[in-house]
């Protein structure tokens, strides 16, 4: 399915471009104290801001006019001076394994991707943090593209908010409110951020996102659904965990500094040695709260039974499981995937050494949706257009 206007939108709560620029400012991803600032209410009536929060976050209103709890004079200067924003899904693919993915558009006209993978048990939303990328890992195809710029807060947040607008799941409301059809089960149960960008070079924004949706008034998914996955931005780890406490997914790869340099260049600024020290003091981790190593499987270049005993090495002493990712490929991808009974060997070492590593199953890979593959048409603008 390719489709601008996709019929499965609740009808009530379809978002088009606007004609024209709207002035009006946008209440999404602003935090609890800013929503109430912005809104600039007297001390007697700042219950409304908590008001607002709810119809916003918990059931998915766009429109003013129908957040029926506010009184008709402060629903009119809502609509006078203030939006609740969506970005455009200029494109609504759906793999033949139910793996859908949005192209979503901003009001500057960039754009990332968002991929929704159902499964028997749960439903994965992985969301973006960056337009571009600011690596160059060699195996990804996000990362062959440059970074354009980080998205906001407002623009990480409504990637969920949007999902949940075309699956139906808000769990509140009326289908004008944005529930649509709603399934018994929760079709997103976790988030992952491990879409386009590096989350860690574009933290502030990225935190900002994450305590809205943790927040138990508002989108109320908690910390331990949450998966931030970085390439080790070794500094700005022991703050992702002391702060947000999220699940912590690091992507290896490889398992000497001489590979990983070429492969995943961060490596050349914070290598193996350190990034592993960084696990070891992740606040919060445990046996029962693993970090996820995640290494994806290149044919003949990081897939041998002598580099699978060097990983169970390296991980000794850190909570770890790993995720051994068969090679997703994209137009001109550089490397294969290898042989089953390559990546089967490889991971029976691991598992043998005390640490799970279930092989992924690759989804969505007929519409450029699995891991590695995600990527935008934006392109960084020119100084002489921005001048």
């Amino acid at each position: 399915m390719d489709a601008a206007t996709p019929d499965k939108t609740p009808a009530d709560q379809e978002i088009s471009a606007p004609t024209a620029p709207d002035t009006r400012v946008d209440l999404v991803g602003l935090t609890r104290e800013e929503l109430a600032a912005t809104l600039d209410l007297p001390p007697a009536e700042r219950f409304r801001a908590r008001q607002l929060w709810h119809w916003i976050y918990s059931r998915g209103v766009v429109d003013f006019e129908q957040m029926t709890t506010l009184s008709k004079d402060f629903r009119n200067r809502l609509t006078a001076d203030f939006i609740v924003g969506r970005p455009v899904a200029t494109k609504d693919l759906q793999s033949v394994d139910g793996t859908r993915k949005w192209l979503l558009k901003y009001p500057d006209g960039q754009e990332v991707e968002t991929v929704h993978i159902p499964e028997e048990e749960r439903g994965t939303l992985c969301v973006s943090s960056q337009v571009g990328c600011t690596l160059t890992c060699k195996f990804c195809h996000t990362g062959t593209q440059t970074l354009v710029r980080n998205l906001t807060a407002r623009e990480i947040v409504t990637q969920l908010m949007t999902a949940r607008d075309y699956l139906g799941e808000w769990p509140y409301g009326s289908k004008k409110a944005g529930a649509g059809n709603l399934s018994p089960d929760r079709q997103i149960t976790n988030i992952v951020m491990m879409g386009m960008g590096e989350p860690l070079y574009n933290y502030d924004n990225v935190a900002a996102a994450l305590k809205i949706v943790m927040d138990h008034e508002g989108l109320s998914l908690s910390k331990r659904k949450i998966t931030l996955s970085t390439a080790g931005v070794v500094p700005m780890m022991r703050r992702c965990g002391e702060e947000l406490g999220v699940n912590l997914a690091v992507s290896l790869h490889a398992v000497t500094d001489e590979l990983r340099d070429v492969i995943v260049p961060l490596n050349k600024k914070y290598p193996i040695a350190e990034l592993l020290d960084a696990c070891r003091d992740y606040p919060g981790s445990s046996n029962a709260r693993r970090i996820t190593f995640e290494y994806v499987m290149l044919k003949g270049v990081n897939d041998s039974p002598a580099e699978a005993r060097e990983l169970v090495r390296l991980l000794r002493g850190i909570p770890a499981k790993v995720n051994l990712i068969p090679f997703n490929a994209w137009p001109s991808a550089p490397y294969e995937c290898p042989s089953k009974s390559a990546i089967d060997a490889f991971a029976d070492i691991v598992n043998a050494a005390g640490y799970s590593s279930p092989v992924r199953t690759p989804r969505g890979r007929d519409i450029l949706a699995a891991c590695g593959q995600l990527k935008s048409e934006s392109l960084r603008p020119r100084k002489s257009a921005i001048a």
